[in-house]
């Protein structure tokens, strides 16, 4: 009997789950481009749909139990709401670097709520995302809001899809020349790739693992320098 009751529980919680993640999936399918352009006006409007998500991160804590790509949706979908909630609350406005409060940065501002334990967004991104469930395309998921940044995804990540997911908005965002200036003996790239790099050289040199992702080929002595970052709002 016991263990027919922890698989009703169980069943309960991965439909819980499914649905919270399909509200947040829906907002991002209608205010969201495949470009990764935000209307955020518009996003305003179903604000309260995206407090509905807020307020089962608030009371959910994610399990040991858990397998990493479950726990990695959940933190990254998490970080993404968070942002897009801080961005909402400040908006109209042309940069998240035009966000303080108390004299601090979006990213230091304690107000992300989880399981009962409020987080900046700095401590989700640096202490559990990179370290915790350390996987360096991590950078292509979680979004600043801005010009030069991966471009934020109109599907939110489930533990099914996030693998692929990752896989996909690296793919892009290193082939995008918007973002990422790349040619046979030189390469342009994202200050993400120098702010980052130990993250990315893990298991090779940076060349190497752009290659993986480049459609076009990279001369292992190529040329390496950093563009500007653009911290221009990521809206309409």
């Amino acid at each position: 009997m016991k263990k027919i009751g922890l698989l009703f529980v169980t069943i309960l919680f991965v439909a819980q789950v499914n649905a919270q993640t399909s509200i947040f999936n829906d907002l991002l399918h209608k205010h969201v481009t495949e470009e990764g352009i935000v209307d955020y006006k518009s996003f305003k409007k179903d604000a309260l749909k995206l407090d509905n998500y807020i307020s089962y991160l608030e009371r959910t804590s994610p399990e040991k139990s858990w397998s990493q790509d479950q726990q990695k949706a959940f933190w990254v979908n998490a970080y993404n709401a968070y942002t897009i909630k801080l961005i909402l609350e400040n908006h109209p406005l042309k940069s998240i670097m035009d966000i303080k409060r108390e004299g601090q940065t979006a990213w230091k501002i304690p107000f992300a709520k989880i399981g009962g334990k409020t987080y900046t967004l700095d401590h989700i991104e640096h202490e559990i995302l990179r370290k915790t469930l350390f996987d360096a395309r991590i950078h292509a998921g979680v979004n600043c809001a801005s010009g030069s940044c991966p471009k934020l995804s109109n599907i939110a990540f489930t533990e099914d899809n996030i693998d692929a997911e990752l896989e996909r908005l690296m793919k892009d965002f290193v082939n995008d020349s918007s973002r990422n200036k790349i040619s046979n003996k030189k390469i342009q790239i994202s200050s993400v790739f120098d702010w980052f790099q130990d993250d990315f050289t893990k298991k090779g040199s940076l060349i190497s693992y752009l290659s993986k992702y480049s459609e076009t080929k990279i001369s292992p002595k190529a040329k390496i320098s950093y563009l500007k970052y653009d911290w221009t709002l990521n809206g309409k």
